[in-house]
C-alpha cells in the first residue's frame, strides 16, 4: 500500500526555498545546467533591488563625508562660528576673518584622522570582517562630532576633527570595499558608484542646513550643522544589523556555509538556481587559487608578483582623486567665493546649488558607466572637462580680476567642474580602485590607497590657503592653474595604464592580472575561470545522476513491501 504523503512527495517534489522534509534548501541542491552558458545573465537592476538597497544601507556611510565636507567649508564663512572662533575683519564679507592656521587644521585633521585609520583598516578587516569595522566607525563619528558641539576651544575641536577623521577613514574604505565585493559583476559600479550619490546627498543636506543656520549670530549657527552628523551613524549602525557580511571574505575566512547564506540573502530572486551555483563556484574556486598561490596574507604581498601592479593601479585611481583638483573646491569652496567678492548670503546659495549640480552629475555618471562607457572611457574624458573648467576659471581671474565678468566666471566654473568631477571621475574612481585589486589583500590595498588618498587630500586642505588667504599669496581663482595642469597628468596615466574592467567578475579580473595581460587587451581577451566554474557544476550533476533521491528510495521500497 502506498502512503499518501509518498504519493504526493513522488509527483509533487520540493520548491520552497527551505522544507524540512526535502532536507536542504533548493540553492543547496545541484542544479539542471544543461542549458547554461559560460556567463551569468546581466539582468536589471530592479531584479537586483534586494542587494541594491542592501549596497545603499551601506554606502550610507559616505554621507558623512559629504555632510562633514560641506559643513566645515561653509563654517569658515559663518559669522557665528567665526565670532567664536576667528577675529574681526571689516575688509572681508561678514566682518569676520579665519587665521590660517586654524583654517589649515580643521581642514586638514579630519584628513589625517581618515590617513591613519586607513593605514590600520587591512589588519582590522582581516581579524574582524566589514561590518564591526562599520560598527566602530559609527562609534567614533558620533564621538567626534560631539566633542566638537561641547567646546569652545580651539585645541579640543583640533581632537574632535582628528576623532571624526579616523571615524571617517574606516567609514569610506569599508562602505566602498562591501559594495565591491557584495555586487554582481555588471551592475559593480553603479553599486560602488553609490559613493558619490551619498556623499552629494550629505553635501546638500549640510549645504541647506548651514544656509538656514548663516544667519544666526550665536553658537547654534554651527551646532545645529555639526549635530546634523549624528544622522548617520545612527542611520548606519541600525541599518547594518539587517546586513549580511560580506561572502567573499567570508569565503576568505573558510566560512563557507556562512558566505553562501550572505550571497543567498544578497541575490535574492535575481538568478536562476542553476545561475547562482554557476556564481558560487566561481567565487570559490577564485578565492582558492587566490590562496595556492600565496603562503600569506599581509601588508607586503602587496607589492609581490601580479599584486604589485594592482597595487600602483588602485593607489594611482585613488591618488588621482586629490590630484583632479577636488579638494580644493571641496574643502574651501563657500571661504573661496566669499574672499572673491560674493557677499556671505550669495557664497551659500551658490555652494548650494553647485552641490546640487554635483548630484545631477553623479546620476549622470552612474548612467553612463552602466549603458554607455567604460570606466577607463569615463576617467579620461572626466580629466578633460575638469582641466578645462580649471583652466577657465584660472584665465578669467587673470584677464578680468575683480570684475562681475569675472565673478560670473567663477561661479560658472566652479559649478561646471563639479559637475563633470562628480559624473566622472569622482563616480568611476572607487568602482575602479576595488575591484582592480585581488579578494585576499582587498582590504589591505583598499585602505592603503585610501589612506594615501587621505594624505593627499591633507596636503591640498593644507597647502591650499596658502594660494587663496588674503593674507598669504592671494593668488585666489588662479589657483586653477595648478590644476588643469593636474589634471593632464591624471588624463595620461588612465590613459597608459588603466585596464578596462566593465563587466568582468571580480575573479575573471584576478585571472586576467595572474596572466599579466595588457592594459590594452583586457577588454579583448576571454577568461578560463567561468568556464571551469561550470564544468565543475556540470561535473557534480553528472554524478548526482546516478545516485537515487530520497523520494525515488521511499517509493522502491515501498514496492518491496508490495
Amino acid at each position: 500500500m502506498i502512503r499518501p504523503w509518498t504519493f504526493w512527495r513522488s509527483h509533487f517534489p520540493c520548491q520552497s526555498r527551505h522544507n524540512s522534509v526535502c532536507g536542504q534548501t533548493d540553492r543547496m541542491a545541484i542544479p539542471k545546467v544543461t542549458t547554461l552558458v559560460a556567463h551569468l545573465p546581466e539582468n536589471s537592476i530592479w531584479a537586483n533591488r534586494k542587494c541594491l538597497l542592501i549596497c545603499a544601507v551601506v554606502a550610507i556611510a559616505n554621507m558623512q563625508y559629504g555632510l562633514d565636507s560641506t559643513c566645515m567649508a561653509s563654517l569658515q564663512a559663518m559669522p557665528g562660528f567665526l565670532m567664536v572662533f576667528g577675529h574681526p575683519d571689516p575688509k572681508i564679507a561678514g566682518g569676520y576673518g579665519i587665521d590660517r592656521t586654524f583654517q589649515q587644521l580643521i581642514g586638514s585633521l579630519l584628513t589625517l584622522g581618515a590617513f591613519l585609520s586607513s593605514i590600520f583598516a587591512g589588519a582590522f578587516a582581516h581579524f574582524f570582517g566589514r561590518r564591526p569595522a562599520l560598527w566602530l566607525a559609527c562609534l567614533l563619528t558620533a564621538l567626534g562630532s560631539a566633542i566638537q558641539i561641547g567646546t569652545t576651544s580651539q585645541g579640543v575641536v583640533y581632537f574632535g576633527r582628528l576623532v571624526l577623521g579616523i571615524g571617517n577613514g574606516f567609514l569610506v574604505t569599508f562602505s566602498n570595499i562591501y559594495c565591491a565585493e557584495a555586487a554582481p559583476a555588471h551592475l559593480r559600479a553603479v553599486m560602488v558608484a553609490l559613493f558619490s550619490e551619498w556623499v552629494n546627498i550629505g553635501s546638500i543636506v549640510g549645504a541647506v542646513i548651514t544656509n538656514v543656520t548663516q544667519k544666526k549670530l550665536d553658537k547654534s549657527s554651527y551646532q545645529i550643522p555639526l549635530g546634523a552628523q549624528f544622522i548617520v551613524p545612527g542611520l548606519l549602525a541600525i541599518g547594518l544589523f539587517f546586513v549580511p557580511e560580506s561572502p567573499r571574505y567570508l569565503v576568505n575566512k573558510g566560512k563557507e556555509a556562512e558566505g553562501r547564506k550572505a550571497l543567498e540573502r544578497l541575490r535574492g530572486d535575481s538568478l536562476r538556481q542553476d545561475e547562482f551555483e554557476l556564481e558560487w563556484v566561481e567565487m570559490v574556486r577564485g578565492i582558492e587559487e587566490e590562496k595556492k598561490l600565496a603562503s600569506t596574507v599581509g601588508p607586503l604581498d602587496m607589492f609581490r608578483g601580479s599584486d604589485l601592479r594592482r597595487t600602483l593601479l588602485c593607489f594611482g585611481v585613488i591618488a588621482t582623486q586629490t590630484g583632479c583638483g577636488s579638494w580644493f573646491l571641496i574643502s574651501y569652496s563657500t571661504y573661496f567665493l566669499v574672499v572673491s567678492g560674493l557677499t556671505v548670503d550669495e557664497a551659500f546659495k551658490y555652494s548650494l546649488l553647485k552641490t546640487c549640480l554635483g548630484f545631477i552629475g553623479v546620476n549622470l555618471g552612474i548612467y553612463l558607466m552602466r549603458h554607455v562607457f567604460g570606466r577607463r572611457s569615463i576617467m579620461m574624458i572626466g580629466c578633460f572637462f575638469q582641466g578645462m573648467f580649471q583652466l577657465g576659471l584660472a584665465i578669467s581671474a587673470t584677464v578680468a580680476p575683480g570684475t562681475a565678468t569675472a565673478r560670473n566666471c567663477l561661479i560658472a566654473f566652479t559649478g561646471l567642474y563639479m559637475f563633470a568631477y562628480n559624473a566622472f571621475v569622482g563616480d568611476a574612481s572607487y568602482p575602479v580602485a576595488t575591484e582592480v585589486v585581488s579578494t585576499r589583500l582587498r582590504s589591505w590595498t583598499v585602505g592603503s590607497a585610501i589612506s594615501l588618498g587621505y594624505f593627499l587630500a591633507w596636503l591640498a586642505s593644507f597647502c591650499s590657503p596658502y594660494f587663496i588667504n588674503p593674507g598669504a599669496l592671494n593668488w585666489g581663482a588662479k589657483y586653477g592653474y595648478i590644476w588643469a595642469g593636474s589634471n593632464l597628468i591624471c588624463g595620461i596615466f588612465y590613459f597608459l595604464f588603466l585596464p578596462e574592467l566593465k563587466g568582468r567578475t571580480l575573479e575573471e579580473i584576478d585571472e586576467l592580472f595572474e596572466r599579466r595581460i595588457a592594459a590594452w587587451k583586457f577588454k579583448s581577451t576571454k577568461t578560463n575561470i567561468m568556464d571551469e566554474a561550470l564544468r565543475e557544476v556540470q561535473h557534480r550533476e553528472d554524478k548526482l545522476t546516478d545516485v537515487k533521491s530520497p523520494v525515488e528510495l521511499m517509493e522502491n521500497n515501498t514496492e518491496k513491501e508490495l
